[in-house]
């Protein structure tokens, strides 16, 4: 858990979890679920630095459906040249070629 989460947040981490684990998710996973539900709220609620997504998108996503910034960050993991002026066509393209 990170370490700027209040009392709240982490209850709420706690509950999410141990309920996924209920439903028989795998431990990760419910980890996982109960982070990210934990992270939306607080980013809802204004309460991170950032509004925009740092991560690369959920990997079970088409590449098309991602938006531009995790496209964009997907690009800068896999090192992909001129990344920056890209548009997001541009990036799922990029990123297919360099995946394939």
């Amino acid at each position: 858990m990170p370490r700027r989460w209040t009392a709240k947040d982490e209850r709420q981490y706690e509950h999410i979890k141990e309920s996924q684990l209920d439903d028989g998710t795998k431990y990760d996973e419910a980890q996982e679920i109960a982070a990210r539900t934990v992270n939306k709220r607080r980013r809802e609620e204004g309460r991170t630095p950032s509004t925009r997504t740092q991560g690369t998108g959920n990997p079970n996503t088409a590449l098309a459906e991602r938006t531009r910034d995790e496209l964009y960050n997907r690009a800068k993991e896999l090192k992909i040249e001129g990344r920056g002026s890209m548009r997001k066509a541009d990036l799922v393209r990029a990123i297919q070629s360099k995946r394939g």
